[in-house]
């Protein structure tokens, strides 16, 4: 061993590399904490804490009667700008069939409620922190596991007596059943904040400790400037790739753009 750094991250260390390189794949079981304090010569603390610390790295995963095994980490591919594609199927919305079509099993789950706003929703609503809002809550799920949250609110004003009031899929989107009763979104302002978890969000996600997440903000506007609604996303850090594609302009549009 090195000196210079703590004993546990050297074992952490020599382990990942172990994993990267695949001598370690997905499935793998690693060395019991016994085992690993007799193979480099440390306390059986110090090896607990280098398998810590790949835990909360989301490397591996510890399950009682399993020991520790190395994760597969097949990441979701979260597209924001596939929220104003074409719906594949008109039956299912577009998660559900997107990662069908993919070969995976994505599940979800709906829960309809009314809350009191939080601040930064009702930031974005143009309402007093606390007002009555409807919200739509959903954690979506990918072959067993869930990958991400989305809940979205509405002024409740807007949303009372719709479907969006509705615990089930709304096969038209809410954004049309909006749209019917003259609230038709014309624009959209993305936000994005890297941070650690709030307690829900751990609870609800499953996450291990020390999991980032990236929160998706998302409010809709109309032609009047009026917030309709606001989408909240949460993304482990360790399940997702954001993969947005921009346009580049052409002809006159090109010309007038500023360059870097």
């Amino acid at each position: 061993m090195s000196s210079g750094q703590a004993l546990y991250r050297q074992i952490a260390d020599d382990l990942r590399a172990r994993i990267e390189s695949g001598e370690l794949p997905p499935g793998a079981t690693l060395p019991t904490q016994q085992e690993l304090a007799a193979q480099y010569g440390v306390a059986r603390m110090t090896a607990r804490q280098a398998i810590t610390a790949l835990v909360n790295e989301g490397l591996v995963a510890s399950q009682q009667g399993k020991g520790v095994t190395v994760r597969a980490r097949r990441y979701m591919l979260y597209r924001p700008q596939a929220e104003h594609e074409p719906r594949i199927s008109q039956e299912l919305d577009r998660f559900m069939s997107t990662f069908s079509r993919d070969g995976r099993s994505p599940t979800q789950t709906i829960e309809v409620a009314v809350d009191s706003a939080p601040r930064l929703v009702a930031q974005r609503l143009g309402i007093e922190e606390g007002s009555p809002v409807a919200v739509r809550k959903r954690v979506r799920s990918l072959d067993g596991e869930p990958f991400n949250i989305n809940d979205t609110y509405y002024p409740f004003e807007l949303a009372q007596g719709t479907e969006i009031m509705n615990p089930a899929d709304v096969p038209r989107g809410s954004n049309n059943v909006l749209a019917d009763f003259g609230y038709r979104e014309v624009r959209a302002v993305d936000e994005f904040y890297i941070r650690m978890p709030e307690p829900d969000e751990v609870y609800r996600l499953r996450l291990t400790p020390g999991t980032p997440v990236a929160a998706h903000y998302v409010t809709g506007y109309t032609a009047k400037d009026e917030p309709i609604r606001c989408d909240v996303f949460i993304l482990p850090g360790d399940r997702h790739v954001i993969l947005y594609e921009r346009i580049h302009p052409t002809g006159s549009e090109a010309d007038t753009a500023d360059e870097d």
